[in-house]
């Protein structure tokens, strides 16, 4: 306290802490409170959708990335079958992007893939499959229907690297580093589509005789 008195003491700590922390929405005496993560895209309908994501996952980006980009737009219980699947050998993650030293497989074909390139990344389709379980409970929580979600947003991003070292002949060191990746995906609602009214016979003809009349007058 150097000697102040507590009330003026507290003041100053309260001071010391929002110097170090500007992000924090306010200081209480069990600790201070941040804002909420950020994600790349925000959903439509808010009230409709629910989110989840992972931080510095330790999984390879770029298996993560293929995978993460044969689920878009697809809905969740499928997404669920076809993680599962692939875990199990019977599908296989086409791979469009990193594709260097990729092998070939029939199952690819099935997937769409005009180059039949595809691998079974276990770790990253076990890794999606938990966060597509997170968003599911998520979705739960908030009184969503389950069997309308579909993934509307899925996005994976390059985490910091981690560093290792692997030793080499003649007394050389090189690096030895992990590519981990932040992961991100949001689960909406499908929306009913809205009939449009049924339009009379009469209304039929009317517009019929409209447009034969500037068909006709087109021709003059």
């Amino acid at each position: 306290s150097f000697g102040l008195p507590s009330c003026l003491a507290a003041q100053v700590w309260a001071c010391h802490c929002s110097s170090l922390f500007p992000q924090a929405v306010g200081s209480r005496s069990r600790g201070i409170a941040f804002k909420m993560v950020k994600y790349a895209r925000e959903p439509d309908n808010a009230t409709k959708s629910c989110k989840a994501r992972g931080s510095d996952l330790r999984v390879h980006f770029k298996n993560t990335r293929e995978t993460a980009f044969a689920l878009r737009k697809m809905q969740l219980q499928k997404a669920k079958r076809y993680l599962e699947d692939v875990v199990a050998r019977k599908r296989c993650i086409p791979f469009h992007r990193f594709t260097g030293c990729i092998g070939r497989t029939a199952q690819a074909k099935n997937e769409g893939s005009t180059t039949r390139q595809g691998r079974w990344p276990v770790k990253s389709c076990e890794f999606l499959l938990n966060l597509l379980k997170n968003a599911e409970s998520n979705a739960e929580v908030k009184g969503l229907d389950v069997d309308a979600l579909f993934i509307s947003h899925i996005q994976v991003n390059k985490a910091m690297q981690q560093r290792r070292r692997t030793y080499r002949a003649h007394g050389r060191i090189n690096p030895y580093m992990s590519s981990p990746c932040h992961v991100e995906l949001t689960l909406s609602e499908k929306e009913a589509p809205v009939k449009g009214e049924q339009e009379g016979k009469e209304v039929r003809q009317i517009k019929a005789r409209r447009a034969k009349a500037l068909r006709i007058g087109a021709k003059a």
